[in-house]
């Protein structure tokens, strides 16, 4: 008994093959018009079916990352700091490291390109599925409080443990650091590296520093020794994007 093109909507609709229902009407049109065998027609819907699911899952993946803006290095420019490690950039936005289980460390001067570098590597491992969790330094230290003042910690703690990628920016941006910083960071570093899951930290601040900003040697070599055994270290050096697009709003401004 054959069934209504209402009645296929429905049915889709009620199997949720949100998908194959959106492209529907133009696959049947384009099957008409081009005599193709009933196999061939099928593909097709079920190509759009898996299209969609996966555009979804990327949607909800960036959702859950705690991203607020999409970064690629199609809009990065390299004339303006051409000492930038580009190869070792280039290779971590592959996100293999992720695959591997590796680690990254972007260190330098502010405004290089650090944070952008990190949000891009944010990105694609979304767009891999991977599941992946973004936060300034200043908020992941506050989830963190919070989460232990509100019985939330458990739950809090395995978001950050269990992601494939955590993305750390802007480490030591604020000088003053909470009392507990260093151990909250320090469990979580732990249990990632146990479970070969990759983090990615930004900071202004070079390593020798850590121990002292965190307020604790030890705790520190013991993070550092972690993200560097199986870990990238990128140097970022040059001039201050954010000074230069300022400069150039400003000489727009006078113009």
């Amino acid at each position: 008994m054959s069934m209504t093109m209402v009645e296929i909507e429905k049915q889709l609709k009620a199997l949720r093959l949100n998908g194959m229902l959106a492209t529907l009407e133009a696959r049947l049109l384009q099957a008409n018009q081009s005599n193709v065998a009933f196999a061939e027609a099928l593909s097709w819907l079920l190509q759009d079916e898996t299209d969609h699911r996966s555009s979804c899952l990327r949607q909800r993946r960036f959702k859950a990352s705690g991203l607020n803006e999409l970064k690629t290095l199609t809009e990065f420019d390299w004339g303006f700091n051409p000492k930038l490690p580009k190869k070792e950039i280039y290779e971590l936005v592959t996100i293999k490291f992720i695959q591997n289980g590796e680690h990254a460390l972007l260190i330098g001067a502010p405004g290089t390109g650090k944070s952008h570098i990190a949000k891009t590597i944010a990105h694609a491992a979304v767009q891999s599925f991977q599941k992946t969790v973004y936060r300034e330094a200043h908020v992941f230290f506050e989830d963190m409080f919070e989460a232990e003042q509100t019985d939330r910690k458990k739950r809090v703690c395995k978001m950050f443990s269990e992601a494939d990628l955590l993305v750390i920016d802007d480490m030591f941006l604020r000088k003053k650091m909470p009392e507990d910083a260093a151990d909250y960071l320090l469990d979580i570093i732990l249990d990632r590296y146990s479970k070969r899951k990759s983090t990615v930290i930004t900071s202004n601040r070079p390593i020798e520093d850590w121990g002292r900003l965190l307020k604790d040697n030890a705790a520190s070599s013991a993070i550092l020794d972690r993200l560097l055994h199986h870990g990238h270290l990128l140097k970022f050096e040059g001039k201050s994007y954010r000074l230069k697009e300022a400069a150039n709003r400003l000489s727009k401004s006078k113009g």
